[in-house]
This record gives C-alpha cells, sequence and structure tokens, in this order.
C-alpha cells in the first residue's frame, strides 16, 4: 500500500475532528497524522495517486491511463495531508452549529489542518488519559440538539441522527470517533496552557467595565450585576489567554520544524 493509500485510510479511521472549547482552539479541527513516516520517504510521495482506469474494460485500457485518487497538499514533518482531508474538513464543519461555512476558504481549511497535525504530532509526545466513551456520547447528545438542521432531520431519533450524518458523508462510528479526537485534543490544549494561567479580579473587573457595561448601554438593556457573571467573564478571559498562547506556540512549532504547503499543479521530487 502506497504512502497516500495509507494516509486516505488512517483519516477515514481518525478522521478530521472539529474544536470548540476556546475561540482559537475551535480554528484548529482535528485531522489524523500518520506516524511513523520518515521525511526520506516523503520526498519520493507523488503529488497524485491514481488507480487502473477499468471502465472501458481490459481490452480498451491503455497503460499510463489512472483515475486520480487523492492529491497532495501539504507535508508536516513528514506527515502528509490530503485533498481529501480538505474535503472532509469541511464536511465535518457543516456539521458543527453555529458556523459560517461558506466564509472558509480552502487555503484556511488547509492551514488549519496544518496546525491541527503540529498538535496531534506534540500531542502523540505528551499522551493524556483517553477521553472516557460516556463523555463522548454525552457531548454528542447535545450536538444532536444543538445543530439548527437537526430539526429537520429529527435527529433526536436514531434514524433521523444517522440520516443527517450520512448526508454529510459520516457514519455514526466515524463521526464518533471524530469528536472522540476533537474532545482528546482539547484535553491537550488545556491541560498545557490553561492551567498556569491566573486571572486577577481586577481583569474581571476591568472587562466588565470597558467591554460589557458599554455593550450592554449600546443595546439599551440592564446589565447583571458583576457578581452574577464573574465566573463567566473568568472563562472569557481565560480563553483569550489560551488562545494567544497556543498561537505563539504554533509559530514555533511552524519555525522549528518543516512544513510545505504543495501547490496546484507542482510536481513533488
Amino acid at each position: 500500500m502506497n504512502l497516500m493509500a495509507q494516509t486516505t485510510t488512517r483519516r477515514r479511521l481518525m478522521g478530521a475532528g472539529a474544536f470548540l472549547l476556546m475561540p482559537v482552539a475551535m480554528s484548529v479541527l482535528m485531522a489524523g497524522s500518520l506516524a511513523g513516516q520518515t521525511a526520506a520517504q516523503q520526498t519520493t510521495t507523488p503529488q497524485t495517486t491514481t488507480t487502473p482506469n477499468k471502465a472501458s474494460g481490459a481490452a480498451n485500457a491503455r497503460p499510463g491511463q489512472g483515475e486520480v485518487l487523492d492529491r497532495l497538499v501539504a507535508v508536516v514533518n513528514g506527515d502528509v495531508i490530503l485533498e481529501s482531508d480538505v474535503q472532509e474538513e469541511r464536511r465535518f464543519e457543516e456539521v458543527q452549529p453555529y458556523r459560517a461555512v461558506a466564509s472558509i476558504t480552502r487555503d484556511r481549511i488547509i492551514e488549519r489542518l496544518i496546525d491541527r497535525e503540529l498538535i496531534l504530532q506534540q500531542a502523540a509526545l505528551q499522551p493524556e488519559d483517553a477521553v472516557p466513551a460516556r463523555d463522548v456520547e454525552d457531548q454528542i447528545a447535545t450536538l444532536r440538539k444543538d445543530i439548527p438542521a437537526c430539526k429537520q432531520y429529527h435527529c433526536e431519533t436514531d434514524d433521523g441522527w444517522k440520516k443527517y450524518l450520512g448526508d454529510h458523508g459520516f457514519t455514526e462510528e466515524e463521526f464518533s470517533a471524530r469528536w472522540k479526537q476533537r474532545m482528546q485534543l482539547l484535553k491537550f490544549i488545556e491541560v498545557r496552557f490553561r492551567n498556569g494561567i491566573n486571572i486577577k479580579d481586577s481583569e474581571i473587573k476591568a472587562y466588565y467595565e470597558k467591554t460589557m457595561l458599554p455593550e450592554y448601554a449600546k443595546r439599551n438593556v440592564t446589565p447583571p450585576k458583576l457578581e452574577a457573571i464573574q465566573t463567566r467573564i473568568e472563562e472569557v478571559l481565560l480563553q483569550q489567554e489560551v488562545g494567544a498562547l497556543l498561537q505563539d506556540w504554533l509559530k514555533s512549532l511552524r519555525a522549528q520544524g518543516s512544513v510545505r504547503i504543495i501547490t496546484p499543479g507542482e510536481v513533488t521530487p
């Protein structure tokens, strides 16, 4: 099995997932990595992989003809990202509640998959305890209620949920695996960055006075007391801090590693 076929198979098992505990982490949705492949192996990987064209029958088949199965779009420290990953990421994006899918460009998806691959590689070096299956089931149960399009499918029923996923190109098993991986990476990010952050009371008060109160005033709405929303403000500030640290870390990983985006039509050596 060639490198692209191996990668495609593994992606189908692990898949692309999405983030969403933190705004920046959210933008880094999950893509599987191809462990064990070296940079030396990667240099021999073709941009496309083909299979013999059987439509005309053996008698009419001509050597060299083939059907493109997948395309190489990026290489991250020897691990590959394929065109099928880009398409799968977009399909997974459609399943997320309250997401503006139309505004996401192909280039942005590729950048997101590169960031995700870098995080996956680091997570493999510092594995966390597995997310319990029950937690995954609970989150998916909530998701079935939150996806607006799920109403017309009646996702509260098993048949409706199965139909909704199928129309987006996923089986229930594939989607559960992707969502579990999403949760696992969020856990890794939280452990790595969040535990060392301390939000001060003065920061919470400043956010309340300078950000929230003007917003309530703009809407001509009576604001809640600071004590009533202090915990929520702290969570917002935590997310902002984690997002900033994550972005800086990803920049460092890119600078220290090897990231290459394959332009359309480019032939790899």
